[in-house]
């Protein structure tokens, strides 16, 4: 007779977080901390715009990245995101169906297609951003604009630590 594990119960809200002696290591770290962080501003953000505009998190970081920019091609939209044209494309096409995305031809070269938002298209976009200004703004409520600056700094110098680490990490690929 084979019994189902328990699942592992949620915190209770309110409850004490671990301290870092209670930890794995590798939760303790900062990097960790930071990823965990990063996760859960991405689930909500993904639910909130799923809400808002009905787009997928693909979607919606392709309408987000379009902006209010000039038409790009499917090749500098798939950098400017760090996705394969592949899964762009597939995005593209439900944008273009719900007639948010509009495609044409570049007329300095035939053979690229150019990417930009519709007037619906635009509409979304300008919710993502009025939904991510009010999501940051709700994040740092709790800090004071002194702390915000040193924490945007800090940030600001582990990226540009964790792009060398990358690099080097590239190098003995």
């Amino acid at each position: 007779m084979s019994r189902k594990p328990k699942r592992a119960e949620p915190p209770e809200a309110g409850a004490e977080p671990l301290r870092d002696e209670e930890l794995a290591p590798i939760t303790a770290m900062m990097s960790s901390r930071l990823m965990v962080l990063a996760n859960l501003l991405k689930r909500g953000a993904i639910l909130r715009y799923k809400r808002l505009t009905g787009l997928s998190s693909v979607e919606f970081g392709l309408v987000a990245s379009l902006g209010r920019r000039p038409p790009m091609s499917v090749v500098r939209l798939a950098e400017a995101v760090g996705m394969d044209k592949g899964q762009i494309s597939r995005a593209l096409a439900v944008l273009v169906s719900r007639k948010l995305v509009a495609k044409a031809v570049n007329p300095r070269d035939n053979r690229e297609v150019l990417i930009s938002l519709t007037r619906s298209g635009l509409a979304a976009h300008d919710a993502i951003v009025a939904g991510a200004q009010e999501r940051n703004q709700r994040l740092l409520e709790q800090l004071d604009r002194g702390e915000i600056e040193m924490l945007l700094d800090h940030i600001d110098r582990l990226t540009r630590k964790a792009e060398a680490m990358l690099a080097v990490e590239k190098e003995l690929g």
